[in-house]
Order: C-alpha cells, then structure tokens, then sequence
C-alpha cells in the first residue's frame, strides 16, 4: 500500500503511528542567517535577499527560515566571502565582482568590460557553459552560485566636472564596483576607489572622490548621489548588466534535505526575477524624476568608449597571460557572445532601433 493510501484510510493518529507521516511533518526546522552587502535603504537590491526569505518561508511551511542581515549588521559590507569559508554563515547576498582582489575571475559571475546584456549573461550562466565553470571555481571558497537577480545596463556614474575626453579622466578619484574595470580605468589615469555604495555620497560631498558609478536611475536617486554631483553619464561600458548573487555555503547546502533544496533553488529564481523586473519598471520614472531636478545627461563620447575597450582587452590579454582559468572563462564567455550579437543583429537591434525612432 503506498503512503496516500495509508494516509487516506489511517487517519493521522494511525500514519503517526505507523511512521509514515508526510514529509513536511517529519523535516527539522532549519534556521539559516543571510548576510548581504547592501543595506536596507535599497529596496531593489536587498529587496531581493527579503524576497528570498519570504519565499522560501512559504513553501516550507514555516519549516525553513533565513534571517536577512543588511551590510554592517552581522559583518562589513565585503566580508560575506570569508565568512562562507570560515562556516560561519549559511548564504550571502553580494556581487561577485566585489572579490577580485582574491581573484580577477570573480568578475566574470558579475560584470566585466563589454560583456554581456541581462538576457545573454543569464543564457551563459544556464544554459552555457557559465555556471558549470564559475561553481567549480567558487568550490575552493566553499560556495556555490545563484542568481539574485540583474540590474540591467547601467549607467556611467555621476562626475563633479564634465567628461568631454580621455584626459578629462586622468587623475580622476572614482567609486568602482570593482573587478577588471578598475585595471582598465586605471589604463586610462582613473583613480579607482572600491567603498561600499553606502558611503559614496558622503565621500563626494567631502570630495574625497571626484566621480562614482553604482548602478542606475533608481537607486542612485536613493542615494542621493545627484546632489553632490550634476553629471550623469551614459551607458555604462563596464556593466552591459551586472547580476547580484546568493553565496551559498556548499556544506550547508549538502546538509538540506532534497525537500529543502528544491524550495531554495526555486526561491533563487523568484527573488532574482523579481529584482530584474523591479529595475526594468523603475529605473524609467526616476530618470524623469533626476533630470527634474537638473541632473545632466551626458553620453560618453566615442573616444572614451574606444578607449575604454581598448584599456579593457589589454587587461584581459594580461589576465589570461597569468591564469589558463581565467583565459578558460574568458574565452568560453566571449565565443557565447559572439553568437549572442549575431542573433541580435536580426532581432533585439532592428527592433529596438525602430521603436527608438517613432513616437507611440
């Protein structure tokens, strides 16, 4: 007789009698802490890791719980790494980027120069070679990788003069996210500054930095990083996307019941929707909301961008002089690329460019 049978006609008394109760009742509550490195004034981002929660809340039943700790609370803002491989916490919300000074391939989980947009990065990660690659590199930290989800292209970042050529640049004091972008910038005479977003307005008000990138209409207008700095350039070379991830530490993971693991794998996905799909819909009305109040606009010229490009191969080519998995990663990312701008020279590209031409 199998178990819905026994259920149906027993009764609960009689399936706890019999050991055969369902699985939810038989799971030990697990109590998980998420320690992230944003805080809770960005609700797109550590909106996501609340998300997570939640989700994963429900499907259990109450029975699987992860308390969200913002940056600061249980740890700094970039410590989320060595704790997952010191045990000390279960998951972590970060961007991989943050932790090149371990290792430069870490970016590649994240943003790096010229990459790849939101919907080709996610392609790479799942149904490429991606995933496959960075979770056996993330091993020797013990985590494994999901998404938490993508803010889309971002922006160039806020400068307190005007950009107009590449020597505008040199000696520019900057916030960067981190990763390869900061060694190309570098190329270029930028300063490069990796503090968390957290601290950027006060360190452009007090002018200890010059300019700073975060992330886009919608949480830099949070931050109120216009006020302290009028210029707002576009498009964002290094982030053609940027995607936000959940660290998860690889024995507490292979602790979880297949019950469990089922739940959080599904929560991933439905937190890093929910967070890509937020920044699609608001990033529009806060970019009215800055030029409101006379942000300025300003698109990098075409001297910047090619110098910019130029920079960031010479930082690869190097990289991959060093490391033959760095070269692997990078290799195996660009050659998905290239098929990804060929299908969107008949696709995405004409389509986009047409509907940026008409009014509706």
């Amino acid at each position: 007789m199998d178990r819905r049978s026994i259920i149906k006609g027993a009764g609960l008394a009689g399936v706890l009698a019999a050991g055969v109760a369902p699985a939810v009742h038989a799971q030990q509550a697990v109590r998980w802490r998420l320690a992230s490195s944003f805080p809770k004034s960005l609700p797109t981002i550590f909106g996501s890791a609340e998300k997570l929660a939640s989700s994963v809340k429900a499907m259990s039943g109450g029975k699987f719980e992860i308390s969200v700790h913002p940056a600061g609370e249980l740890m700094p803002a970039f410590g989320v790494v060595d704790a997952l491989q010191a045990d000390t916490i279960e998951i972590g919300q970060t961007a991989a980027y943050y932790y090149t000074g371990k290792d430069p391939i870490f970016a590649f989980s994240c943003a790096v120069p010229f990459g790849l947009t939101t919907l080709q990065l996610n392609a790479w990660k799942d149904h490429g070679n991606g995933y496959k690659l960075l979770n056996a590199f993330f091993e020797k930290y013990n985590f494994r990788a999901a998404s938490a989800g993508n803010t889309t292209t971002q922006m160039g970042g806020w400068y307190r003069k005007e950009i107009k050529t590449v020597d505008d640049l040199k000696g520019l004091k900057m916030r960067l996210g981190g990763g390869v972008f900061g060694e190309a910038m570098a190329k270029l005479g930028v300063v490069a500054q990796n503090i968390p977003g957290g601290d950027v307005y006060t360190a452009l008000e007090k002018g200890t930095l010059d300019a700073a990138e975060f992330v886009g209409p919608y949480d830099d207008e949070k931050l109120g990083l216009n006020k302290v700095a009028p210029f707002y350039y576009y498009p964002g070379w290094w982030e053609g996307s940027a995607e936000l991830e959940f660290f998860i530490n690889i024995k507490k993971y292979n602790e979880l019941s297949p019950e469990n693991k089922a739940i959080l794998d599904a929560a991933t996905r439905v937190a890093a929707a929910d967070m890509t799909s937020k920044y699609t819909a608001y990033n529009p009305g806060a970019l009215k909301k800055l030029v409101a109040d006379k942000t300025q606009l300003k698109m990098f010229s075409k001297e910047i961008m090619d110098a910019g490009f130029k920079a960031s191969m010479e930082v690869f080519a190097e990289h991959e002089a060093k490391s033959p998995e760095f070269k692997e990663i990078h290799q195996d990312m660009r050659a998905f690329q290239r098929d990804q701008i060929l299908w969107n020279r008949f696709s995405e590209f004409p389509f986009n460019q047409y509907m940026n031409s008409i009014k509706i």
